[in-house]
């Protein structure tokens, strides 16, 4: 029963916003009573926080499998790491619109728990770069911190605009991102100057 409540609070919260969606609406959809959320959950905000922890944890874990293959280079895994994103646009979008939209309502109490897992999978790209420098498959002089965040920021923002069913391939979304990500889109490779 608390998977069934956590499935419905995915699809409330994705479809009408955490403000906008009450106990009441969860368990009507549901047919059950406001005493078994209760059982499981606190709380409306308790849930939130499970559908925000479930998220994060299933992204590190499977970005740590990612990291751990010593057969793949840094720059495999890093395209590894962006696959992994984008396929969760079609595998868990609710839950990633979620997470991305929906943290602003957790309270302190919460947030930090989830803060402590987006900052793991943050740190472990971030060393992946700091890595494939080190090993010479990136160039000298990057700042690590910077590309890390861009690298994020494109992937996530993502999952406002990405279709699945669309025209470009997810496959294809993540080759577009990589090769943008290693080589740029200036013609000559140079960076602009101004």
């Amino acid at each position: 029963m608390k998977h069934k409540l956590i499935e419905t609070g995915i699809q409330l919260f994705d479809q009408n916003g955490f403000k906008s969606t009450s106990v009441q609406d969860i368990v009507q959809l549901l047919g059950v009573t406001k005493g078994t959320f209760y059982y499981y959950f606190d709380s409306k905000e308790e849930l939130l926080k499970d559908i925000h922890l479930i998220y994060i944890e299933g992204l590190v874990q499977e970005q740590e499998e990612i990291i751990q293959n010593h057969k793949t280079t840094c720059t495999q895994k890093l395209y590894e790491i962006v696959r992994l994103l984008i396929r969760n646009i079609r595998t868990k979008r609710q839950s990633a619109r979620i997470f991305t939209r929906e943290m602003r309502h957790l309270s302190d109490k919460y947030i930090n728990e989830i803060k402590e897992k987006r900052t793991e999978f943050r740190k472990n790209t971030q060393k992946l770069i700091e890595d494939a420098i080190q090993q010479s498959e990136f160039k000298q002089g990057l700042h690590p911190d910077i590309i890390t965040m861009g690298i994020l920021g494109i992937t996530n923002w993502s999952y406002y605009w990405f279709n699945p069913d669309g025209e470009v391939s997810e496959e294809q979304v993540v080759e577009i991102f990589v090769n943008m990500i290693l080589n740029g889109i200036y013609k000559n490779g140079s960076v602009y100057n101004n």
